[in-house]
Order: structure tokens, then sequence, then C-alpha cells
């Protein structure tokens, strides 16, 4: 599947030779990290980008105290809260990406392990918890700017069922649907119809005790189906007439990679058809890492068996799909899978040894690995540089708009436990920069400097409709070296970044304005099966090299 399209013209080729992720004696070639935060306050197991540039972060309510006092006094006040029933901290907060400021949020009911996503009108759903959060449903609206007071909307007992563990997934109609949980082997909607829905594959695969079927990995496929992971197997799942349509081949090795095994997956950029639109000729699914049959039982008694190492592609769009298997440079579980806006994917947080849980990981692996789905298979994949965090279990990572990954979190402790431990709660804040963020490639870095629509406002689009982007481009502007994408931002916890996925957009032509301005037309998603309604990540790619975003939404005429 290709994602970005290079003709080898002097400067492409150039451009190729010394690609930041194919030589290490370049500058910058394997990223750089940088501190944001050294006292977040939280050690947020859960994070959300919303389309104001901010993020959303939150821990759990029944770890005791954070490290951010409300500053004017406000308690939080829950009689069924198993540590602190009046609590005067944090547990949720508010971070501007510009600003490099944060603002504590309040959270009344358990967040523990839960769930998102973010609605059409930009407006964040999160969904169950842990103990009297499980049934709760809880909104967050962003404001335009950090001043602007907002704060969490709970609604208690909505939820048809117990949600700890689950997966959400949005859909082209703009519902979510909330997929699975600790012994929940059924879904169900949001806006709930109050209705639920079984789902017998999740107790197919669960294992014990061991469990290895929570947060199944879903993603909406572009034929309006999904695709469900859950264990060593995965199934196209027609969710609206509660049937399995195809049973996929189990993933070879036999090992588990949901949690608590915990690998990781994406599914890989989704290329609008020049000659054929409203198809999707490639549809692939990605999984990596995760921890060995027994793991979890091992770790529990104390011994931390070595993680998994091999990822497996599955091309669902083929007639006959099977799992192309490759292996990682670094073994990994509780790793996070992000796709860039380059189309490559990035593997950030975890661990060598053990699986998920409290105190169960072991050996940290610092050091993001960048994979390249495209390029020839000697070298996909490419060691980045080593985070002087570790971040274990209940760590986070996010793409920004500015193409930076924010990561966040790490506490395999029961409580907030700073001194007298392997691996503290962590309360940092980082960004990394991946390769492509290095000033050497300044001269072919684009700059977005408007987007219009004929037939809507500025920052609405409307599907099958013809987009023009202008963006200047300081020198070597090879114009098939272009593309324009757009890219959902995750709800990502516990290894799995929800919602996620990237659209390569159809173009009709590239057009030089003035000398260094340059105007790509292209077509908008052909359906919303492709793109689900709501807020995307627009990037303009030129040679390997992103602009920094600008926000498009997406609505049905």
């Amino acid at each position: 599947m290709t994602t970005t399209i290079i003709t080898l013209t002097s400067l492409s080729l150039l451009l190729l030779l010394f690609h930041p992720l194919l030589t290490k004696s370049q500058p910058a070639s394997q990223g750089q990290w940088r501190l944001l935060q050294s006292n977040l306050g939280i050690s947020p197991m859960h994070m959300q980008l919303l389309h104001n540039n901010k993020v959303v972060m939150f821990d759990r309510t029944d770890s005791g105290r954070s490290n951010l006092t409300f500053s004017d006094g406000r308690c939080r006040f829950d009689p069924d809260d198993t540590q602190l029933q009046i609590d005067c901290t944090a547990h949720s907060v508010l971070y501007d990406v510009t600003t490099n400021k944060i603002r504590p949020l309040t959270i009344q009911t358990d967040t523990w392990c839960s769930s998102g996503a973010v609605l059409p009108n930009g407006t964040l759903l999160q969904t169950g918890g842990f103990h009297d959060g499980d049934h709760v449903v809880r909104m967050f609206t962003p404001r335009s700017n950090l001043l602007s007071y907002n704060d969490w909307v709970e609604y208690p007992d909505y939820l048809n069922r117990r949600r700890w563990y689950a997966t959400n997934q949005i859909l082209p109609d703009g519902r979510v649907i909330i997929v699975g949980g600790r012994r929940q082997y059924n879904y169900e909607f949001y806006p709930s119809d109050s209705k639920l829905y079984w789902l017998d594959f999740l107790r197919e695969t669960r294992d014990g005790r061991n469990e290895n079927n929570l947060y199944p990995f879903v993603h909406l496929l572009p034929d309006g189906n999904l695709f469900i992971f859950s264990n060593t197997r995965s199934i196209l799942f027609d969710y609206d007439g509660n049937r399995v349509l195809t049973e996929f081949p189990e993933i070879p090795g036999g090992d588990p990679r949901n949690y608590p095994s915990s690998g990781s997956s994406v599914l890989l950029p989704l290329v609008e058809n020049a000659t054929a639109p409203t198809s999707i000729e490639v549809v692939e699914v990605m999984v990596c890492g995760g921890a060995p049959q027994g793991a979890v039982r091992s770790a529990r008694a104390g011994e931390f068996a070595r993680a998994i190492s091999s990822c497996g592609r599955l091309r669902v769009s083929d007639r006959n799909p099977n799992w192309e298997m490759e292996t990682m440079p670094l073994e990994r579980v509780m790793g996070d899978m992000l796709l860039l806006p380059t189309g490559d994917v990035i593997v950030i947080n975890g661990a060598g040894r053990g699986t998920a849980g409290w105190e169960n990981g072991r050996e940290p692996v610092t050091a993001p690995v960048i994979y390249r789905p495209s390029a020839p298979q000697i070298w996909r994949f490419s060691v980045m540089a080593a985070s002087p965090t570790a971040r274990m279990y209940h760590s986070s990572a996010i793409l920004l708009g500015d193409g930076r990954i924010l990561v966040g979190g790490s506490n395999p402790h029961v409580f907030y436990n700073f001194t007298g431990v392997l691996y503290p709660t962590e309360l940092k804040l980082d960004a990394f920069s991946p390769p492509y963020l290095s000033p050497a490639y300044d001269p072919v870095r684009p700059r977005i400097v408007g987007v219009r629509a004929a037939a809507a406002p500025a920052a609405v689009r409307g599907y099958g409709e013809e987009i023009r982007v202008s963006f200047c481009v300081t020198r070597y502007l090879t114009r098939s070296a272009v593309s324009v994408r757009i890219v959902a931002p995750s709800f990502t916890t516990h290894s799995f970044a929800m919602n996620q996925r990237m659209v390569v957009l159809r173009i009709v032509d590239v057009k030089q304005k003035a000398s260094d301005m340059y105007t790509v037309t292209v077509v908008g998603p052909s359906t919303a099966e492709i793109a689900p309604p709501g807020y995307y990540m627009m990037f303009v790619v030129h040679a390997g090299i992103p602009s920094s975003c600008i926000w498009i939404k997406l609505q049905s005429r």
C-alpha cells in the first residue's frame, strides 16, 4: 500500500537517500524528546486531543489524593469511593498544547480503565469505569480558550451494563458503539436504544482468569462493518444485524494480544482510489507486540516472560486474507501504536517483560520504533531516540496537530507511589518529535495558509466535495510528492488508540500560484463509512515531510 508517492527526480532521490528514518548520520535522525511538564499533578492513563488543540487527560478517582489540589477550594464528595469520600484534588486536567498550561477538571465517579470517543459535534463522550463509575456516561464539550470555564458533565446509570475495559468506536451515522468489558460479552450504543446486543465471540476468546479479551481492537472498515480482534482471533462483524460475517485466520504464534497481554493495533491508512471513487482498494489492519501464553499467570507469580516482538498485517480486503508476519527490533508489551501524518506508524511506551497489571511489568522499553508500511521490508523498522522516562502500565500517547507525540502517565501501583518502588508513579509530560520535524527539512516542509470549498463554510466539508488547500513551500517542491491526509484524533488508553484513522484524499491537481505558493485540489472522503462525521486534522505532506495540521469538520449534507 502506497502512502507517499515520490518520483525519482534528482531532488526526491536525494530526499529518499538522506531521509532521517534511513540514515543515522543525519541531525535528529532518531527524533528528539522534550520535557513539557515536570509535575502534571496527575498520571494520565487516558488522553484525547480536541479540535481546539487542547487535550483532556484523566486518571482514576480511587487511587487516593493526586498532586494537584483545587486552588478554589473545590472538593469531591463521594460516599461510595473506596479510598477518599472527601477529595480536594483533581484527577483530570485540560492541557493547552499552545500555551503548555493546564487547568484542573472535576470528575465525580471513577473513570479507571474506561473508554471514549469524540462525537461529530466535537464533544468528548467518555463511558464507564470502575465501581460507582462503571455505568456512567460523561461529556466534556470544548470551549475556545483555556479560561472559558467548562467541566465534565456526568450521567449516572446511563449504560445498560458495566463497562470496565471496554472499547468505543464512532460509527458512520454518528452513533458510538461500546464493545465488551470485563465479563461483558455484549455491546450497546450511544445514544442508547435501551437494548443490549450479545457478542459470544468475546466469551469464546476469554482465557479464563487470564482474560486476554479486554479492550478488544475495534476498527470501522470502509464497507461499514467492524473488524474486531480479541486475544488471537478476529472477525468481520455486522453490528446492526448482530452477525459475524467472516472469521479471519488466527494470528500465527498463538500468543494473546489484548489486555492484559496488551499488544496494540492500527488500521493502516485508507487511500481513496483515484480511478474508482468511493472505493478503497486496500484495507489493512496491523497488530504488534503483546505477551506470550501464560505470561499473565507467570507475572502474578513474580516471573516476567519476555514480551512478543512480532507484528502481523492482515489485508482484510483480500478475497482470502492471511497474516503477513514481521519482527520488531524490540520486544514490547503495553506499547501504543499511533499513525503519523506521513502514514508511518510509531510504536511507543511499554515494557520488555511481563504484562499489564499492578507490578506486572519489567524492563522499560524507552526507545520508540517507527514503521514504514510501504517501504521495502528491510527498511520498514527504525529505532528512535530513547526517552529518559520509563512509561509502563497506565501510560498513554497521542498525536498532536504539529506532528509531535504527547506522552504521559505510567503508574503500575494501586496508589500514587513515588518512593521505594521500582517504577515510581510518573507525573511528567513529554513530547517526542519524530525525525520529520528536524529543521533540516524546513525548506521542503509545507505550511498550510488556507482551505476553502465552494459549497461549504471554511471549516465544514461535505463528502465527495472538492477542497482547495493553499500552502507554501520555501523551495524544492516536487508536485508528484504532494499528498493530503486527514487524521481522526484518538482516545488512547491501555495500549489502544480508539477511533484513530487516516484517509489519504484523492488529488485532482497541484497548481503553482506564486514563487513559493501552491494550491492542491482534493476530493473529500467518499462516504461516512470511510471517514465518520466529526473533526479531523488535515495535513499536507511533501516528500515525506508533513505540515502542521488545520482542523476540518466533516458532516453529511
